[in-house]
């Protein structure tokens, strides 16, 4: 099976598999209680927070651990909800997550406006700053986008909403993972991520908060994570996590560029062969791992079905918007029609795949164009 969908969610890597049942055999104890066992989870799970600073920069008590991105929009912007004067705008990219997008909406109903972007759906520091300028009180944009693949300038971001004083919130799902992740905890910004897109178990993930934000969530319920999160820490599901992220910052430095050259091939190739095919924003940074294609005919529907049946697993874009009518809102906020949008395939490799693998799908996609109207 040729699984080229690691953007949704990626296998369990077997360090964050061997880091969980560890846990659960040895300090699965609550870290919250008085006893001796209890103490030994508590020290397990600072110094998991401690092992994420390391990897990223930042404080240990800026990381707080929770069930992954979707929950972390939501925490973040509910927080800016109470904080930010009470007609507050923010300045949002059109290309997010849909859950960030969700959780603006909720949060800052009718307060959004959309930051203007570059072909690619690329921001640029000067556009922050725009926004800024004219009245935005809080910045969302992301690191890296799940369908396209396209790299934002985080850093550039965080330090001209740092010189303003205005909160940033960076998803940096799709970053952590695939790309150095150093620096990203050191930027005065909000930083969240799920594990799953790196071989963490579904349901663990993190925020990691800017500098000088005690009352964060800081009402609701117990005093678990320095107060930031209530309820009892999923420690075997933080252990892994711990060390799926650090066995990913170490294949990185190795492989990151080598990657990028199998996916660039594949695409160059499929483009000769199969004509009329497009790559989106291929012009523009991309991670390593990510292509968006707008196949030469027929509709997405067929192409993923077809692939699937021929043992090659890919995706229409964001696994969270794949049951929605119409063209990705991604694809939308790029300008394309919806004609040429609804050809559109995302193909994301992970650490595991191989050149060879790359090889399998440009024959498997070959194969499948035979059958398409």
């Amino acid at each position: 099976m040729l699984y080229f969908d690691h953007n949704a969610t990626t296998p369990l890597a077997d360090c964050a598999r061997d880091a969980w049942l560890r846990i659960q055999a040895e300090n699965w104890h609550n870290p919250s209680s008085p006893t001796r066992a209890a103490a030994r989870a508590r020290i397990r799970l600072e110094s998991y927070h401690e092992a994420v600073a390391v990897l990223l920069g930042g404080d240990p008590t800026q990381y707080v651990f929770n069930s992954g991105a979707t929950e972390g929009a939501h925490a973040v912007l509910a927080h800016w909800a109470k904080q930010l004067p009470p007609h507050a705008r923010i300045a949002v990219s059109a290309t997010e997550h849909a859950c960030v997008l969700a959780a603006a909406g909720h949060y800052f109903p009718k307060r959004i406006d959309w930051l203007p972007h570059e072909s690619g759906g690329l921001l640029t520091p000067a556009s922050i700053q725009t926004a800024i300028s004219a009245g935005a009180a809080g910045i969302v944009v992301m690191a890296a986008n799940n369908e396209s693949g396209v790299l934002q300038p985080w850093s550039e971001i965080a330090t001209v909403c740092q010189c303003a004083a205005v909160p940033y919130l960076c998803d940096a799902t799709q970053w952590l993972g695939k790309l150095p992740g150093a620096g990203l905890g050191s930027i005065n910004a909000w930083i969240i991520a799920s594990g799953h897109k790196f071989g963490a178990p579904k349901g663990v993930g993190l925020i990691k908060l800017p500098r000088s934000e005690p009352d964060f969530q800081k009402p609701s319920g117990g005093p678990q994570q320095n107060g930031h999160r209530a309820g009892t820490e999923d420690l075997a599901g933080i252990a892994a996590f711990t060390a799926a992220l650090t066995q990913a910052e170490q294949k990185k430095v190795i492989w990151e560029s080598q990657r990028l050259s199998w996916r660039d091939n594949f695409e160059n190739s499929l483009i000769n062969s199969l004509q009329g095919t497009q790559i989106i924003a291929k012009e523009r940074e991309r991670l390593w791992n990510t292509s968006l294609i707008i196949a030469p005919r027929g509709n997405q529907t067929q192409w993923v079905s077809k692939l699937d049946k021929l043992g090659a697993l890919i995706s229409t874009g964001s696994a969270c918007t794949t049951a929605q009518n119409g063209p990705s809102h991604v694809l939308a906020a790029l300008g394309l029609q919806a004609e040429c949008a609804q050809r559109s395939l995302r193909i994301s490799s992970g650490w595991q795949t191989s050149e060879q693998d790359w090889r399998d799908l440009l024959e498997t996609f070959h194969k499948a164009n035979l059958t398409i109207n």
